[in-house]
């Protein structure tokens, strides 16, 4: 019988405003052989946010056990907030065989690669600071300081894209999910996944009488 296939690990980050959790989402929609997984955190849910589909909302308390028993793939503490990943969480979809995805900042990156080396890593650029400022103003519930603030914060995020294996610039929607669509694929066709997955025609092919 053929070794078990299990699914890739893919690591998302962009700055806030390039789009990339509307990319996964439509990549999750087209492929069911794609899984997000949902962090934890300790912040209320926004308006329209459900527990267990955008986050897991969790107290402190609660948050900081998991951290103590080595929950977490990653976590870090933002703005007085904290958000996770839990490694029992990605580890059952990846058994299952599902490429899973973290939409994950830099430093929750570095963190996930370092535990997960096969982790592959995509980045997700804007296709400029007007159009980034532009998206970032859509949403309508900001103020301009509060703008200006998330405009510093992409740009320093966007400073750590050299730490990543592959760039997608969101300019055009379809374009950008076609590319990130394409580098699933590429992941998933490497060598030893596909050794495994077709192990019996491989022995069929290579020590057939």
């Amino acid at each position: 019988m053929a070794e078990a296939v299990t699914g890739n690990l893919f690591i998302v980050s962009a700055p806030s405003g390039a789009g990339k959790t509307s990319l996964v989402r439509a990549l999750m929609a087209r492929d069911p052989d794609i899984a997000f997984s949902v962090s934890h955190t300790t912040r209320a849910p926004r308006p329209g946010e459900e527990d267990g589909r955008d986050y897991h909302f969790v107290d402190v308390a609660t948050f900081e056990r998991m951290v103590e028993a080595g929950a977490f793939l990653e976590h870090a503490r933002v703005f007085g907030n904290y958000y996770g990943t839990a490694r029992a969480e990605v580890e059952r979809l990846l058994v299952a065989g599902k490429d899973v995805f973290l939409d994950i900042d830099w430093q929750g990156a570095r963190q996930v690669r370092a535990a997960w080396p096969e982790a592959v890593s995509v980045f997700v650029l804007p296709p400029s600071r007007a159009v980034l400022e532009e998206r970032l103003r859509g949403r309508g519930t900001d103020s301009d300081a509060v703008i200006a603030r998330r405009m510093a914060e992409a740009v320093a995020e966007a400073g750590h894209y050299r730490e990543y294996d592959y760039l997608v610039v969101n300019d055009v929607f379809d374009t950008a999910l076609e590319d990130l669509a394409a580098i699933v694929r590429a992941v998933r066709l490497r060598e030893p996944r596909q050794a495994r997955r077709h192990a019996a025609l491989l022995r069929d092919l290579l020590h057939a009488q």
